[in-house]
């Protein structure tokens, strides 16, 4: 028997990320990445010899989340990240350049269908290899490329961002 615990605790910022670009607050966050760890420590998750350990845990996170949308959506509960500064991260600058920079980029983001922002938080934000990706997502590899493709020019053309520079 192999013990999950050092690997859970060196993955627990990622998760956390993770579920905060997911759920847009951190309190729900902790929350999801506590019963994701709960469920792993306790073996209900399922099918983790056929996943790779970081895949199996963020689809944990990711299928808690789709679970409390779905109770969510009885109650028509939403959050808003707009009214959230602490989730807002600069540096402890406050330069309104930035502020609105990262607006427009969390827009953007916001704009892309669920199956690309998805894919943009896993590959992008936390670095999730596009085989990893595809194999907690349940995709075919040439799907994770596509919709990851449509997604950074979906971005890209929100943005004005062409060649490589920002209009």
């Amino acid at each position: 028997m192999t013990t999950i615990g050092p690997d859970l605790i060196a993955l627990l910022p990622r998760l956390r990320r993770y579920a905060v670009a997911l759920c847009r607050a951190g309190d729900v966050a902790d929350e999801l990445v506590q019963t994701a760890c709960e469920r792993a420590l306790a073996g209900v998750a399922g099918l983790r010899a056929e996943l790779p350990f970081e895949a199996w845990m963020f689809r944990i996170v990711r299928n808690l989340w789709y679970d409390r949308l779905r109770r969510l959506r009885t109650r028509g509960e939403e959050l808003d990240i707009t009214a959230r500064d602490d989730l807002v991260a600069v540096d402890g600058e406050r330069d309104p350049e930035r502020r609105l920079l990262l607006r427009r980029v969390l827009a953007a983001i916001d704009g892309l269908p669920d199956e690309q922002r998805e894919l943009m938080l896993l590959v992008c934000v936390e670095d999730v290899s596009y085989r990893d990706a595809a194999t907690a997502l349940g995709l075919p590899i040439g799907t994770v490329m596509s919709r990851l493709a449509r997604a950074r020019k979906k971005i890209a053309d929100g943005l004005g961002i062409e060649s490589g520079r920002l209009l």
